[in-house]
């Protein structure tokens, strides 16, 4: 039996814009990329170059309400997240690629979730490094219970907290099969990044504690450990799991090792391919794959499903709560800690 093909409309054509355009394109026999929407003229004439056939828009209601697409894939700035899953609701859109961070609020987060549960919209949030066969390997290692029983995860990466920390709070859950945390405490200073499209501070640094019983670290920002040269700033992190017989780690920029109960006293290490455009379009291909096969069969989750996003999210905002109250900081949040964090921020953090 033919599978269906899902008709696209793409809102964004800046650098991710592109990767989600080269992840539809990549499984053409399962989408149909039928609009593209940009505020950027001259990049709607570029890839109206590329294929004639797409309709372009800058605005993405109109685009919406003209061509009422299965997906709808945005890659902006997380301040106009709420604004598009409404338009997405209002226009009867069945599925949702977005990027990370999900929102700049919690209150906006659980908005989010509400209106995609209430109309039964499917959601991808692109963690696309679970793709990477770096990261394939350490899943390998610690499915294969060569390093025993998790018991301690170590996330860190020089990006700050909701630019690259979105994406390693994600992989800890991912690692830990999916296991939520219940309480979290953190320390969190800087106020230089707050101002950024993904606003942050410039360092965060979250002890977390999961319902399995593994705990977990996790440091963003400049105080965080460096492994690679300036250069390779973005791929500059690492993801460590720690067992009862050994301990095993992954780097997005393709290096890997692990110390397991058969390696003989030896760190075996390998290197799968570096960071690159080539490595980057071949994992959002694989990412995008996986949504068709969702929107198939619902009972075949994405591994970036919208939920395991929300609660990573709730992490990281738990996080900031933590630091500036003082105090741990049990999951789920109350109502009370719905505050403004970035606002909190922006006003109770010194300068450093």
């Amino acid at each position: 039996m033919e599978k269906p093909v899902y008709r696209v409309a793409l809102l964004g054509l800046g650098n991710r814009g592109w990767s989600h355009l080269a992840g539809f394109r990549a499984n053409a026999d399962r989408f149909w990329i039928q609009a593209v929407c940009s505020s950027s003229r001259d990049k709607l004439r570029t890839v109206k170059e590329q294929d004639e056939a797409y309709l372009t828009y800058t605005d993405a209601e109109q685009m919406l309400a003209e061509t009422r697409p299965d997906v709808f894939c945005f890659a902006t700035p997380p301040n106009v997240r709420l604004s598009l899953i409404q338009l997405a609701a209002r226009y009867g859109v069945k599925a949702v690629a977005m990027e990370k961070p999900i929102a700049n609020s919690l209150q906006e987060t659980r908005e989010i979730s509400r209106l995609c549960r209430e109309h039964g919209i499917q959601v991808v949030v692109c963690h696309q490094h679970k793709y990477l066969p770096s990261f394939a390997k350490l899943m390998q290692v610690v499915r294969s219970g060569e390093i025993g029983d998790v018991v301690r995860i170590h996330a860190k990466t020089r990006g700050w907290l909701y630019n690259s920390g979105t994406h390693f709070v994600d992989y800890m859950l991912w690692i830990n099969g999916g296991n939520e945390a219940d309480w979290v405490v953190g320390h969190v200073h800087g106020k230089s990044k707050l101002d950024d499209s993904h606003p942050s501070p410039d360092f965060a640094l979250g002890e977390l504690h999961f319902k399995n019983g593994v705990t977990g670290v996790i440091e963003c920002g400049y105080l965080s450990p460096s492994y690679l040269p300036p250069e390779r700033f973005w791929t500059d992190n690492r993801l460590t799991v720690y067992g009862t017989h050994g301990y095993a780690w992954a780097e997005t920029d393709g290096r890997w090792a692990a110390f397991t109960r058969h390696s003989h006293g030896r760190l075996l290490e390998g290197q799968e391919l570096p960071w690159s455009p080539a490595v980057k379009d071949a994992i959002q291909a694989e990412y995008t794959k996986d949504l068709a096969d969702w929107m198939d069969d619902r009972s075949k989750r994405h591994p970036c499903h919208f939920e395991i996003s929300e609660h990573g999210y709730e992490i990281l905002f738990a996080i900031c709560a933590a630091s500036l109250d003082h105090t741990r900081v049990d999951l789920p949040l109350q109502s009370g800690l719905h505050a403004d964090m970035i606002g909190r921020m922006m006003q109770e953090l010194p300068e450093v």
